[in-house]
């Protein structure tokens, strides 16, 4: 099974939006099912086969999120992010600005789902391969 050690070395890769799914790839090639991402604090859930999972501590002083959405301002920022504009911490506090309280990534399905701090879907992405 994975380990944190080994998902924070497939992360330090990570500069940008941009270099998402090589991430996932490497996640992928590790046994990873999928993880959740939370905005607050940057904590991450990491789950494979058999029910395994581990957790990542949090990475960032706690960023509050904001109580209603704002899908529209979401998207482009979003957006940004992806061609490589901003940096991960610098899209968590626009997350979290817009209401994004976690997202998911399920790479089974290839996907990656934004919610809210009621868990409603706001977003649903299918992550390039």
């Amino acid at each position: 099974m994975f380990t944190i050690e080994q998902i924070k070395e497939a992360h330090a890769k990570v500069k940008s939006g941009a270099d998402f799914p090589n991430y996932i790839q490497d996640l992928i090639i590790l046994g990873v099912k999928g993880y959740d991402t939370f905005v607050h604090d940057g904590h991450v859930e990491y789950y494979g086969v058999n029910n395994y999972n581990v957790t990542a501590d949090e990475k960032y002083a706690e960023i509050k999120v904001a109580d209603f959405p704002n899908k529209e301002l979401f998207i482009e920022l979003l957006v940004k992010h992806q061609h490589g504009e901003t940096d991960y911490l610098t899209f968590c506090n626009d997350a979290a600005q817009c209401g994004i309280a976690k997202w998911r990534v399920d790479i089974l399905e290839m996907t990656c789902t934004y919610f809210d701090k009621s868990e409603h879907e706001l977003l649903i992405e299918k992550i390039p391969s």
